[in-house]
């Protein structure tokens, strides 16, 4: 076997395609890597509770979650970087100041605003058109429809990260401009949103700082660590890793910080780099 890596895979559009099919090579991929003693951990954009269990059902050391908010390791929370109330109460206070739905993110829950449901709507409809949604079954309608149903506030002492969704285009504009000098405000990386929607952190907190914490943690150097990823929010986590890889559809952005790019999804992206990297 090669040296002991450490793996981060991003979710969507990486591990899983837009659709929310997971490829059988990516799982053997994961499962293969980690009986030869590499270790592998989810670094996703998602809270936590949000991960599908068909996901989690594939096994992982650890999950990164909330775009790098905080950190599980052998089933144990070991990072939580939540942000202060003021910072959260800033946020919301913008928010709705300006017409913007959103969603809070903690470790154990993602709480919606009151009128994201209505505000996804539209977005629904689009994504109903696709082919990709047939396939995956009126159960994904489902949990979207759950998942943007508003439940009460939020713990504004357990916040990382929040998502916002706007009238039109301009929102992420709107949102970089008001709030990119203390927080960074990135596009988001659901497709059907574009510059309609982004996400929101403290500035420093992202996937890439995170990764760093968690191998400090772990007592592993960098030059263990892969990182493969597709979006805006892949970004630092593909920078921090010894090797950075990006999806084959991934962004122009994207692939400029890579060191190298793989297939997509649908061409087994994820098993193709860990054959190159000989972690199965």
């Amino acid at each position: 076997m090669t040296a002991r890596r450490i793996v981060f895979l991003d979710i969507d559009g990486t591990l899983v395609d837009h659709a929310q099919h997971l490829p059988d090579s990516a799982v053997a991929a994961v499962r293969g890597a980690r009986a030869a003693g590499h270790l592998v951990y989810l670094c996703t954009g998602r809270a936590r509770a949000s991960i599908v269990p068909q996901v989690l059902a594939v096994g992982f050391d650890g999950v990164i979650s909330a775009g790098g908010g905080f950190v599980e390791s052998d089933g144990e929370l070991v990072i939580s970087r939540a942000m202060a109330p003021g910072d959260v109460a800033e946020l919301v206070g913008f928010f709705t100041a300006h017409d913007l739905e959103y969603t809070l993110q903690a470790f154990d829950d993602a709480y919606p605003s009151a009128g994201l449901l209505e505000r996804m709507a539209p977005t629904f409809e689009r994504m109903r058109s696709d082919a990709g949604w047939a396939a995956a079954s009126d159960a994904r309608a489902d949990r979207l429809t759950r998942a943007f149903t508003y439940r009460g506030a939020a713990p504004v002492d357990a916040i990382a990260k929040a998502t916002f969704l706007g009238p039109d285009a301009a929102a992420y504009r709107l949102v970089r401009d008001g709030l990119g000098g203390r927080f960074h405000v990135i596009t988001g990386s659901i497709p059907y949103l574009d510059t309609s929607g982004g996400e929101v952190s403290l500035r420093g907190m992202n996937k890439g700082t995170t990764i760093t914490l968690l191998l400090e943690h772990l007592g592993l150097p960098v030059s263990s660590s892969i990182a493969i990823g597709d979006s805006m929010n892949d970004i630092e986590m593909l920078q921090t890793a010894q090797v950075g890889i990006a999806m084959g559809d991934a962004s122009a952005d994207v692939r400029a910080v890579a060191d190298e790019v793989t297939g997509t999804v649908a061409e087994d992206g994820v098993w193709q780099a860990f054959v190159r990297h000989e972690l199965v």
